[in-house]
């Protein structure tokens, strides 16, 4: 196995869709994430969605289509678009990075008392490690699968082509340590 190999295997996960929970929905400003959970809500795998975000921390505000404010408004367009009623569409608008969409969406599962068993996790694909490190640090007793999205081009057969895509996956690898160090030493009581 190649170095790329390794580091391919480490950042893209993709798990088989399975009946769930819930399915979470990170924020972002690729309206593909919401087509693609759009899809397995119809598919019947999850009977709710969590849509969580307000905006990227470090742009400000949201980036995508300026018709609207927070990523989460964003989604529930599409979501809507996409034929899945509004009671199925949960509500979170705050988090402006990916450890707060985590801690935010489990903010709002228990305040539903929805007890996550199994929960799918509709993300970026070179995004999909960090992703589910951060949902298993908020939902330890759940099982979170990944269905992830090819976005910006950047996929698991091409990744290593491109300045960009080497950029996005290495930034991934360092974000996996460097973010998760405090976490870790929490939870070692340190």
């Amino acid at each position: 196995m190649s170095f790329i190999d390794e580091y391919t295997e480490f950042i893209f996960l993709e798990d088989e869709p399975q009946k769930a929970d819930i399915l979470f929905l990170p924020g972002s400003d690729e309206g593909a994430l919401a087509l693609r959970a759009a899809e397995l809500w119809k598919a019947g795998y999850a009977p709710v969605i969590l849509p969580s975000g307000k905006y990227a921390k470090h742009a400000g505000r949201f980036s995508g289509d300026p018709a609207y404010e927070t990523e989460w408004a964003y989604f529930r367009q599409i979501l809507r678009e996409q034929g899945v009623p509004k009671e199925c569409i949960w509500r979170e608008e705050q988090a402006t990075f990916t450890y707060e969409n985590a801690l935010r969406s489990r903010e709002v599962t228990d305040a539903a008392g929805l007890s996550v068993k199994k929960a799918l996790l509709c993300c970026q694909a070179y995004h999909a490690r960090r992703a589910r490190l951060y949902y298993q640090v908020c939902f330890p007793e759940a099982e979170i699968l990944v269905c992830p999205v090819t976005t910006k081009g950047v996929s698991r057969e091409n990744w290593y082509r491109s300045a960009r895509g080497i950029d996005l996956v290495l930034t991934e690898v360092e974000h996996c340590g460097s973010q998760f160090r405090q976490i870790m030493r929490e939870a070692a009581g340190l």
